[in-house]
């Protein structure tokens, strides 16, 4: 019964739009709909100019991380792999692009540390390090998605580092 009066509702409301623009002049319209494009694209084009890198870096991300077929994952814990993959980027080891692999460095103690998402001033125990390291690793493991090796293969180089700095 709700569907037939919500139905009756949008036709009413769509017969006085439709009489209504009938009765504008086509030169009140075009200008109209050129004004509204116009001021449209400038916002658009504002709001990509100032908050593009934001806007435009997450969303991507995560598209990117449904493409490798990740199963089961929460917001939280996408939210925690994309802080993995945007420190990784940002120091140039990882990049979607699997033919760019030129910086085989090792990392940093401060990197490792943030990689796997552990405070570089506390000393973590090896108990500490090893529930992080298997966090991350039940997420990106090379069993669950062939996909995320190379991001297993740097967090597997985070463990060693930190394994060495606690030492």
């Amino acid at each position: 019964m709700n569907i037939i009066i919500y139905l009756l509702v949008i036709l009413v409301i769509l017969y006085f739009l439709l009489r209504w623009w009938s009765n504008i002049s086509p030169k009140k319209m075009s200008k109209g709909v050129r004004l509204i494009t116009i001021l449209l694209l400038a916002l658009l084009a504002v709001l990509f100019a100032i908050g593009g890198k934001f806007l435009l870096t997450l969303p991507l991300t995560l598209a990117s991380l449904a493409l490798v077929k990740l199963k089961g994952l929460s917001l939280i814990q996408l939210l925690s792999l994309y802080r993995l993959i945007q420190t990784l980027r940002n120091s140039g080891r990882f990049s979607f692009n699997q033919h760019q692999n030129n910086n085989p460095s090792s990392l940093s103690t401060s990197e490792a540390y943030k990689i796997l998402n552990l405070d570089i001033n506390k000393k973590p125990t090896k108990e500490t390090l090893n529930k992080a390291y298997q966090k991350i690793q039940k997420k990106i493991h090379p069993d669950i998605s062939p996909e995320t090796s190379r991001l297993s293969a740097i967090v597997n180089e985070a463990k060693e580092i930190v394994l060495k700095d606690i030492s």
